[in-house]
């Protein structure tokens, strides 16, 4: 256990190496050569084109204007500047919401510090039972201000007790008020967005097989029947898997292509070559330009004939359709009703928006997403319980020993000193580290396993895992082992190093909020501070800088970096609100057991109604405010409805939604052929396409029940993305309508 001495060598060491992390985020952001490093979101949004740089040539790398070192750290109070609202039109709403988890941190952990420190400490260092152990027995300063230091039996565990209860309420009281404005901001800025294509869009599953009938027919048929007033047709599905395969090999070598030409367009006097075999490490060397053009261009061939089986093979449509309404009131109605008397068949759900599809899930068999689940929640399971088995087996492997005796040639270099040393050090924990850092690919592969179509849900699901994994290996393995406070410090050093240096080496691709990873380590700071308030509370403080220092340096990343892939908004606050409760309830389990241990029989069992308190208090917010990220309210679509029918009499629906859940790769295919009608399936009818819905080649029909099909030249070729709004140096007002949103029963 770590001593008040390591905790100052500690802290110090912190302090120290945040104000030099950033000391040098500060000076490197204002300099012209980093200016789409440290601010691509402008550059994407285009409220920056050029960087801001002086006229001569050293001024387009170097910042000359003395003045705006003097006031290099404005970046501080201009990350703070940005309202909510603000955001919320800049970042979206998942942004703002993932904002206020640190926020509302800061406002548990803020009073319950002030009090702890005031009331507990005193209580626990007047005991003094420590004082007066055994020398044999190991005993830290830590202990000394923790509840180790109360005697058995003491009346002082009623403070403790006492203390648990008015954390508890003070926690509850906060999230209760914070789920009841997460509610209300997800609903106001659902029914203030402009109109999106997946206001009026439902994905249908498990589509029944009829004997003499396509997929499409079936369904008109279905949804002709029994939504006959709002529904006006659907876009089939189809099973393009290894066409995607071939594209995303096909963007590989334009890339290589377009760095090979750079290259020979700096250096003219020598054409690039490369070797022809695997990964280019050998074979016959070529022309490297010519070989990726002529790789690309046979890529183009293949690709074309598996455009074209893919449409007019009738077994390439799979039993999933996106369904077209002509208004937000009947998509809400068939999203969230059950439309079969057999419960498996036409399972409807709100569909994505066309950006945030995961498009290789769609042709998973429905039938096998039970048994998916099944094998993924056990292997799960095995891996958050026994991952240390194959972990010590491989460093049992890893070391000077089993290396010699695989490789006995290289006994001799093994046994230089230097090379012994560092051996000594570094291999026996290689096998963990290398593990610990392709955890999270591997927990997003086993969510993909499962079967989930959103790129959201996939998230979700892997923040999910990683939390798990961490509550069992990272909390509980550290209550076993005493190494909470060295796992608190890791964390924090960790956060300080990858905030500030590694987003400088993702210039070009600035990313998003990573949630898979960032959601669940956060949430195990709300665990270290429920559990350790009322246990050893001179840990709080140094959850309070956390909190502190990531709200801001994340209000930078989202505000400057940070966009987006997908807008869920704010689909993930009931997670993070189970997630707290979860954490109360595991204080007040380990808060229990630990004054069993202390044989305090007078005042433990006042402590054992607080879990179910608090499990009641749970499960009421679930009934309150839950819904409201999970269902569409009719009420809010009605009103939408009508208000749009006032403002825009004619409105060609149909033409907004065609071809909306086209799949992506059908559309980035380029080739000069002309436009040929396509007959999907004997039983389908023709349908010509509008040149302007897809310019290159056929593509798959968007499927409606009218005789003759509307053209579709109002329906841009892409999914649109956000309007950004905000332009440097004076913000406008900002509202909310400018995003789109999924709704998740």
């Amino acid at each position: 256990m770590a001593t008040l001495e390591d905790i100052g060598v500690s802290a110090a060491i912190n302090i120290l190496s945040a104000f030099a992390f950033l000391l040098a985020f500060a000076l490197l952001r204002i300099q012209p050569i980093n200016d789409r490093v440290y601010f691509p979101k402008w550059y994407i949004s285009g409220g920056r084109s050029t960087p801001r740089r002086s006229g001569n040539f050293v001024g387009k790398f170097v910042n000359l204007n003395f003045r705006t070192y003097l006031t290099f750290l404005n970046w501080m109070p201009q990350a703070l500047g940005m309202s909510e609202s603000e955001i919320i039109s800049h970042a979206g709403l998942d942004s703002a919401a993932f904002l206020r988890i640190y926020t509302l941190g800061l406002k548990i952990f803020v009073p319950i510090t002030v009090v702890a420190l005031l009331i507990l400490i005193p209580v626990n260092v007047s005991s003094g039972t420590l004082f007066f152990l055994k020398r044999e027995l190991v005993v830290s300063d830590i202990d000394k201000l923790s509840i180790s230091n109360v005697p058995p039996k003491s009346i002082r565990f009623f403070v403790h007790i006492a203390l648990e209860y008015l954390f508890t309420i003070w926690t509850c009281f906060l999230l209760y008020k914070e789920y009841g404005n997460m509610a209300s901001m997800r609903l106001h800025f659902l029914a203030s967005q402009r109109r999106r294509v997946e206001q009026f869009t439902v994905v249908v599953r498990n589509i029944p097989h009829i004997s003499g009938h396509s997929v499409s027919d079936t369904v008109d048929s279905f949804f002709q029947t029994n939504h006959p007033e709002h529904y006006i047709g659907h876009q089939a599905v189809y099973n393009a898997n290894r066409f995607a395969k071939f594209a995303k090999r096909r963007d590989r070598f334009q890339n290589w292509l377009d760095y090979y030409q750079l290259k020979f367009e700096r250096h003219p006097d020598k054409r690039p070559t490369v070797k022809r075999g695997f990964l280019g490490l050998w074979g016959g060397k070529v022309d490297a330009i010519e070989y990726y053009k002529h790789s690309i261009k046979e890529l183009d061939k293949m690709m074309t004939l598996e455009r074209q089986k893919i449409i007019k093979d009738p077994k390439a449509i799979l039993p999933v359709a996106f369904l077209s309404f002509n208004s937000r009131w009947g998509a809400s109605v068939c999203a969230q009703t059950q439309q079969s008397k057999n419960p498996t068949l036409w399972l409807t759900d709100w569909a994505p928006e066309p950006r945030d599809i995961y498009w290789q899930n769609l042709a998973i068999p429905f039938v096998s997403l039970s048994i998916r689940k099944l094998i993924i929640s056990l292997s799960v399971f095995a891996l958050v319980f026994f991952y240390m088995i194959p972990i010590a087996f491989v460093q049992s492997l890893a070391n000077l020993e089993g290396l010699e005796r695989v490789a006995p040639f290289l006994r001799p270099v093994i046994e230089l000193k230097f090379i012994k040393s560092f051996l000594q050090g570094f291999l026996p924990g290689l096998a963990l580290k290398i593990f610990l850092y392709i955890l999270p690919t591997v927990l997003m592969i086993m969510s993909k396993i499962e079967g989930y179509i959103a790129l959201s849900i996939l998230e979700r699901k892997t923040a999910a895992k990683y939390y798990y994994f961490m509550l069992v290996n990272v909390f509980l393995g550290s209550i076993v082992t005493g190494t909470a406070f060295e796992q608190l410090h890791a964390s924090f050093t960790s956060h300080l190093h990858i905030k500030t240096e590694r987003d400088r080496g993702k210039a070009m691709d600035p990313g998003s909020v990573d949630f898979p990873e960032t959601l669940p380590s956060l949430q195990l700071y709300f665990l270290l501070g429920t559990v350790y308030a009322v246990v050893t509370p001179i840990l709080l403080p140094f959850i309070l800088v956390f909190f502190a220092f990531a709200y801001l340096v994340y209000r930078h990343q989202i505000i400057n970096v940070y966009n987006q892939q997908y807008e869920s908004a704010a689909a993930f606050w009931p997670h993070v609100h189970s997630r707290i409760i979860a954490s109360l309830l595991i204080s007040q389990f380990l808060l229990l057991g630990l004054l069993s241990t202390k044989k305090a029989a007078k005042s433990t069992p006042l402590l054992v109604i607080l879990p179910i308190l608090t499990f009641a208090f749970h499960k009421y917010c679930q009934r309150r405010f839950e819904p409201a990220f999970r269902k569409y309210p009719l009420e809010e679509a009605m009103a939408k409805d009508l208000l749009e029918k006032s403002t825009e009499p004619d409105l060609n629906i149909r033409a907004y939604l065609a071809d909306a859940y086209l799949h992506p790769i059908f559309r980035s295919f380029e080739v000069e052929e002309e436009l040929v009608e396509v007959r999907v399936d004997k039983h389908q009818t023709n349908v010509a396409i509008s040149p302007s819905s897809e310019p290159s080649s056929p593509s798959p029909p968007h499927h409606v029940h009218q005789p003759s099909p509307p053209q579709y030249s109002d329906y841009p070729t892409s999914p649109p993305g956000y309007y950004y709004q905000y332009q440097p140096p004076s913000p406008p007002h900002y509202v909310y309508h400018n995003y789109q949103h999924q709704v998740e029963p």
